[in-house]
């Protein structure tokens, strides 16, 4: 038996194992899922946002992997290392920044390997919303104050379909998590104040857990000039909503007269 047909039949038997995009994190190496950075430690080929994911995160990868940084790659170039891979029986993990499934990009991938026949996987991430609430020491879902999380962004070169404006989300009051939009914080501020009050708490976290993370909290009213004063003009998180404030209700879950399925609530 040839070489060529050794391989195709041990293709056969063992085909490669699928695509697998990666949540790096919001920044820290230490935030990604333990199966994401087993996935790095056996992919062959490593395809990693490198503006926005250290390179710590992919650090401990095995002698030889190749690294492809993104960044400076488009749609066509990034399948093609793939497809390349994939044919070669090596197994790709495709590294994006927080959690993949928001502002990740991975749903036109996604598209291509489904034409081509090529199976992937995707293994989720801590989104940087998240981490931006740990630095602050925050809960979105306090009782009686917010039970929703709107998380979404001002629209720029990406349009934002109009039910889904500021102006439109805004009125519901509810906790936001602003992506993306940092560097039109004025604007932003004059279509939140539309619905919420001027004296509504608002904080940015900026490279939420990174070592240089930076936190500005303020109101609707002075946000603008606070984030002018410490030039944050991307990478950052802003936050808007009362669950910010001091004031907030214990839940049920620990109260001790409250009865639930594992617990008998006292008198």
């Amino acid at each position: 038996m040839n070489f060529l047909l050794y391989n195709f039949m041990n293709f056969l038997t063992s085909p490669p194992p699928p695509i697998t995009f990666i949540g790096a994190g919001p920044g820290d190496p230490e935030l990604i899922t333990v199966k994401g950075q087993k996935a790095i430690r056996q992919a062959d080929v490593i395809i990693f946002a490198g503006s926005l994911v250290p390179e710590a995160v992919i650090e401990d990868r095995k002698a030889g992997a190749a690294v492809y940084n993104s960044a400076s790659m488009h749609l066509d170039e990034i399948i093609a290392v793939m497809k390349d891979a994939y044919a070669r029986g090596k197994a790709v993990a495709r590294v994006h920044t927080g959690d993949p499934s928001i502002y990740g990009s991975i749903r036109e991938q996604i598209e291509e390997l489904e034409r081509l026949s090529i199976p992937y996987t995707v293994i989720p991430g801590v989104s940087s919303f998240l981490a931006s609430a740990a630095a602050l020491g925050r809960e979105f879902t306090v009782p009686c104050i917010s039970q929703t999380i709107i998380c979404t962004r001002m629209e720029g070169r990406t349009p934002v379909p109009g039910p889904e404006s500021i102006e439109s989300l805004a009125s519901h009051q509810a906790s936001m998590c602003i992506f993306l939009s940092v560097h039109m914080i004025e604007n932003l501020v004059e279509k939140l104040t539309r619905h919420y009050p001027l004296s509504t708490p608002v904080a940015i976290v900026q490279r939420a857990s990174w070592p240089d993370q930076k936190i500005i909290k303020g109101t609707l009213h002075t946000i603008a000039s606070l984030v002018k004063d410490e030039n944050i003009d991307k990478t950052a998180m802003i936050m808007v909503g009362e669950f910010l404030g001091e004031s907030f209700n214990n839940s049920l879950l620990y109260a001790k007269q409250f009865t639930h399925e594992y617990r008998k609530g006292q008198e």
